[in-house]
C-alpha cells in the first residue's frame, strides 16, 4: 500500500465549452492544492466561435487519481465545461483501445491482431466506423461494434464522443478512418490520445492521395506514418513511426498500392500504437518525445 501511495502518476486534464472569464482558475487551483506539479498547459481561446479549451499535463500521487477526477466533475457541473480526466498508466488495467474504420479492413485488422497476439498491451474495447463494412470483423475478433456514420457516410462526431466517454477509452486508433475529426473532438482526448495512420510519407506526401501523388512524381519508394493528431493544423511534428517499402522501376500503381494497404500500412500501425501503449513515446507540448 505504501508502495501506491509515494508512487507518482500523469494525468491530463481537457476543458472544453462556452468561452467565459476564469474558466482556467478553479482547475490549477484544485489540482496544485490537491499537490499536483504541472509538466504542460494550454490554453485555446477562439472569440469567433466563444469556445475555451484547455489541457494541463500534472504529475501526483497516485492515491489522489479519484479526488481529482471527482473534483473536475463537480468543477465541470458548476462551470459548464465538459471536462475529461486520463491517465497513460491507468491502475489495475490494461489500456483501453477504440479502433475507428471505414472501408479499409487490414489495418483495423492488425491492430486487433496485435492485441490478441500481445504485441500491443491493451485491450480491443470497442471499434466504431462509419460505413458497416468492417463490422464483421469486429464480430470475428468479439469486439462490440458500433456505426456512427449517417446514410451519406458523415459521422455523428457527438455520438462518438459519447461512446468514447461510454467505454472509458483511453487511446483512440484511427485505423484508415476516413473522416477528418472536428477540432473540438480533438481538443475533448488531447494530450496524445489520438493515433492516426496516414497512408503517405508525411511531411513530403499528405493528403487522400498519397499513393498517386507519389507514383506521379516517379517515386520508388512509398511509405505510411502513424502520428498523434492534435487540434491545430501543421502544429509540427508528430510522427510516432514511419515504415517504408521500395517497388522496382516499372512497378503498376495498383500493385504499389495493394503492397502498401495489405503489407506497409498495418505493419507501421501495429509498431506506432505499441510505442504508445508501452510508453516508449508520448507528446509533450505537440512533440514526439522518446521515454526510453
Amino acid at each position: 500500500m505504501s508502495r501506491i501511495r509515494d508512487k507518482a502518476m500523469e494525468i491530463v486534464i481537457t476543458a472544453v465549452g462556452p468561452d467565459n472569464v476564469g474558466l482556467a482558475d478553479p482547475i490549477i487551483h484544485e489540482i496544485t492544492g490537491q499537490g499536483a506539479s504541472i509538466a504542460e498547459i494550454q490554453m485555446y481561446d477562439h472569440d469567433e466561435a466563444a469556445v475555451f479549451a484547455m489541457l494541463c499535463r500534472l504529475n501526483i500521487e497516485a492515491t489522489r487519481w479519484q479526488s481529482v477526477r471527482d473534483a473536475m466533475r463537480q468543477i465541470g457541473e458548476s462551470t459548464g465545461l465538459s471536462i475529461r480526466v486520463w491517465t497513460p498508466t491507468p491502475i489495475g488495467r490494461k489500456s483501453r483501445l477504440a479502433i475507428c474504420a471505414t472501408f479499409q479492413e487490414s489495418t483495423p485488422r492488425a491492430v486487433l491482431q496485435g492485441v490478441a497476439e500481445g504485441i500491443i498491451d491493451a485491450e480491443a474495447t470497442v471499434m466504431i466506423g462509419n460505413r458497416q463494412k468492417c463490422a464483421k470483423l469486429a464480430a470475428e475478433f468479439g469486439v462490440p461494434w458500433h456505426n456512427i456514420g449517417r446514410e451519406d457516410g458523415s459521422a455523428n462526431d457527438e455520438m462518438l464522443v459519447e461512446l468514447l466517454d461510454r467505454y472509458e477509452v483511453d487511446y483512440v486508433v484511427l485505423a484508415r478512418y476516413m473522416r477528418v475529426l472536428p477540432p473540438d473532438t480533438c481538443w475533448k482526448f488531447a494530450g496524445g490520445r489520438i493515433i492516426n495512420l496516414h497512408h503517405g510519407l508525411l511531411p513530403g506526401f499528405p493528403g487522400f492521395r498519397p499513393y498517386h501523388d507519389a507514383f506521379a512524381g516517379r517515386m520508388l519508394t512509398y511509405g505510411a506514418t502513424c502520428h498523434f493528431i492534435v487540434p491545430e493544423l501543421d502544429a509540427g511534428n508528430q510522427t510516432i513511426n514511419q515504415s517504408t517499402f521500395s517497388v522496382p522501376p516499372g512497378t503498376k500503381l495498383d500493385e504499389i498500392i495493394r503492397q502498401g494497404q495489405e503489407e506497409n500500412e498495418p505493419r507501421c500501425l501495429v509498431e506506432g500504437v505499441r510505442r504508445v501503449v508501452a510508453q516508449e513515446v508520448k507528446l509533450h507540448f505537440h512533440r514526439v518525445i522518446a521515454l526510453t
